[in-house]
């Protein structure tokens, strides 16, 4: 046999056909809106997420074990939480921010310069808490107006989330 035989011919591969447009019962604006207020929510998260972070790695004191055990389990539940506000953003057929430069500009979380000490941590993630419960909350005008539904369940677990936690952050600067 020659090689000629052996190599099978290929059919050409088609152009991948265009994505239908988006059709979910929500106009394209609204769906615009609610996504950037998503992508304010993501880079708050995320921010959070990051400050959250660095703590865990860095604080030092006498509550050492509980904070450190404590911002584990924030920061990991953080995790979960930027990867479903991305997810909602893409499902309303937007591109989720995802670099740092992006959440500088869209967080309303500032950053933590050096290492505070560790009930200065604590005040500054009730902060951060409270910041994410407001920009979640900020959004749910817009869901409500589209009767966007899973866009207010996801806000409605975030603010349980968010404001949760910064109830029992605050509880330990009592």
């Amino acid at each position: 046999m020659s090689k000629d035989k052996d190599v099978k011919k290929t059919k050409s591969v088609p152009k991948a056909a265009k994505a239908a447009p988006i059709d979910i019962g929500i106009k394209t604006d609204q769906r615009h809106a609610i996504a950037d207020g998503l992508s304010r929510l993501l880079a708050d998260e995320y921010t959070l997420y990051l400050k959250t972070h660095n703590f865990h790695w860095n604080v030092t004191g006498p509550m050492f074990n509980s904070l450190h055990l404590m911002f584990m389990t924030h920061y990991t539940e953080s995790a979960l939480a930027v990867d479903e506000v991305a997810e909602r953003i893409r499902a309303l057929g937007f591109p989720a921010p995802g670099t740092y430069g992006a959440f500088a500009k869209l967080s309303s979380i500032e950053e933590t310069d050096g290492v505070p000490e560790a009930m200065e941590m604590v005040r500054l993630l009730v902060k951060g808490h409270e910041a994410c419960a407001r920009t979640a909350r900020s959004i749910f005008p817009l869901a409500d107006k589209a009767s966007d539904e899973p866009t207010a369940d996801l806000l409605t677990q975030r603010l349980q989330v968010h404001e949760k936690t910064a109830w029992m952050l605050r509880s330990l600067l009592e």
